[in-house]
């Protein structure tokens, strides 16, 4: 009885052991391989553009690579849309997501969210000679959103009449509006003010703001020492001025108020 309860004994924990390390937190992992992917979107000027030397450059460039200064790590920074950017994280083709992803309770059914880093808002931009003034005026407008957005969530929610234009990034927006094939973009204000403020004489943001939305850095699910880990990044980031900063560095202005927490 005792050699049989040994033999039990021993073959859970080979069990445990296994699962242990088929299910390692992907914080020990990136450890070890000297290496955090970071998946960015590069289409949406100033939070993630290429420069004149078709570098990746940013905002959440600038994130990414504060990240991995403190993981201790090498940066590869992985380019992603706001369509891939979660199907590539659970592909486990990148290991987080710093891409002005906006932590709602759908999202987190799939992966988990940071303490905000970044807070902003939906804001809808419209042609200067339109007669737009709010979500109440878009029945039967052409409104440019990205797949799976927060602003395609609320075009939908506020304004079922509109014809949606879907783009795979602010790029293919800020075209559609430039050659005046769409009445208004629909998408948080980071973008937004900064489309108006490029093309001022074309295009303007209205004054309203519809939502206050955290912006956070994603990882994949059973993962609570990584999640733990990036909390305390998100957090040390806001906390001590950091987050000012590299706002201002960006945008040239004071940014929102950003608790360090949730």
């Amino acid at each position: 009885m005792k050699t049989w309860i040994k033999t039990a004994l021993a073959g859970i924990g080979l069990l445990a052991a296994t699962a242990t390390a088929a299910h390692a937190d992907d914080l020990q992992s990136i450890i070890d391989a000297g290496k955090v992917r970071a998946g960015v979107c590069l289409t949406s000027e100033p939070a993630g553009f290429r420069d004149a030397q078709n570098l990746p450059v940013g905002y959440d460039v600038d994130v990414a690579t504060l990240l991995a200064e403190k993981l201790g790590v090498e940066l590869e920074i992985v380019e992603v849309t706001g369509s891939t950017r979660i199907p590539m994280l659970l592909a486990n083709k990148i290991d987080v997501i710093i891409c002005n992803i906006t932590a709602t309770t759908e999202r987190a059914k799939s992966v988990d969210f940071s303490f905000p880093y970044l807070r902003t808002g939906i804001r809808i931009l419209v042609q200067k000679d339109g007669d737009i003034t709010g979500f109440d005026s878009l029945a039967g407008k052409k409104v440019v959103v990205g797949r799976g957005t927060t602003g395609e969530a609320m075009v939908k929610l506020r304004a079922p009449d509109a014809e949606l234009v879907y783009i795979e990034s602010p790029g293919d927006a800020i075209l559609i509006m430039r050659q005046k094939k769409a009445d208004a973009y629909v998408e948080d204000s980071l973008g937004i003010d900064w489309i108006a403020k490029t093309y001022a004489d074309q295009m303007m943001s209205l004054p309203d703001t519809y939502s206050s939305d955290p912006i956070t850095i994603g990882v994949r699910k059973d993962n609570p020492s990584f999640l733990r880990w990036m909390d305390l990044f998100a957090s040390t980031f806001v906390s001590s001025g950091t987050y000012n900063e590299y706002y201002t560095r960006w945008w040239g202005t004071t940014p929102p108020t950003l608790n360090a927490v949730w």
